[in-house]
């Protein structure tokens, strides 16, 4: 077997699929790698997305393409996996995605206009995939949201869904109602019901705040992904200014730290 297509840093991807078919190889491969089946590797393929997300998230534009290569090898192992089974291969796997790009964009690769907006391309491909999952004969409306979205994530999904049915509160007012109505119920709970109670009701009040991004046109989890960031910079900045005047958060107070975050603010940190 020669190793010359290994070792071309030219390879493209016949050489990152070798690499793969050799890691795997149950005699000569990695143990790791040849031990690893679809539930060990999934962890992974979750995390490399968040990855590149983040990079993108803070335009570190140099740690893309690596970021990208280490989603794209996520793919590559799970195809290899498929294809030591006999369930598919990544060449099926890339034909797959092709066919559907083709058969999602007729405006683009068909006989369609391309003369509609964005939101009614939107709609158009709702419909597509509307008539993918009617294809598929799967069960219920929300059936094939997956599982191991975050969990932000998908309930917003899960309400759009039904909002195609017809399932939906009518105008954001209402959907502001029920979020009073269970900031409410929340603090009740606090106060005299049990902890699993406490969190079913902090679950209710989450999912509709997800149901007021939707109706906003707001992506939930780029929202409170944007906070997370945006508190992460502020308290740093607290940070580094106690630093400066020789104390850390321990020694600092509250009044002092809330001083400073509003300081944070004003610089549109």
């Amino acid at each position: 077997m020669t190793d010359d297509l290994i070792h071309d840093p030219q390879g493209g991807m016949p050489r990152l699929l070798e690499i793969m078919r050799r890691l795997r190889d149950p005699q000569t491969g990695c143990p790791w790698d040849v031990e690893q089946d679809f539930a060990t590797i999934a962890p992974y393929t979750i995390e490399e997305a968040y990855e590149v997300g983040d990079a993108i998230e803070r335009e570190a534009w140099d740690e893309l393409k690596g970021e990208l290569g280490d989603l794209l090898f996520q793919s590559v192992f799970h195809a290899q996996m498929a294809e030591e089974k006999g369930f598919f291969t990544f060449q099926q796997v890339a034909d797959t995605m092709s066919d559907k790009m083709v058969g999602r964009h007729p405006h683009v690769f068909g006989d369609e206009s391309r003369d509609k907006s964005a939101d009614q391309q939107t709609q158009d491909w709702e419909t597509i995939k509307a008539t993918e999952r009617a294809a598929r004969k799967r069960g219920g409306v929300l059936d094939d949201v997956a599982l191991n979205l975050p969990a932000l994530m998908r309930g917003q999904k899960l309400q759009k869904r039904a909002a195609r049915v017809g399932f939906d509160w009518p105008n954001i007012g209402e959907v502001i109602d029920k979020i009073a109505e269970e900031a409410t119920e929340l603090a009740e709970a606090r106060d005299s019901l049990p902890q699993e109670k406490i969190e079913e009701e902090m679950g209710d009040l989450l999912f509709v705040m997800a149901n007021l991004a939707r109706h906003l046109k707001v992506d939930a989890e780029t929202a409170l992904r944007k906070a997370n960031s945006k508190f992460t910079r502020r308290f740093h900045y607290i940070e580094q200014a106690l630093e400066k005047r020789e104390k850390t958060p321990e020694d600092s107070d509250l009044v002092e730290m809330d001083a400073l975050w509003n300081e944070a603010k004003t610089k549109g940190l």
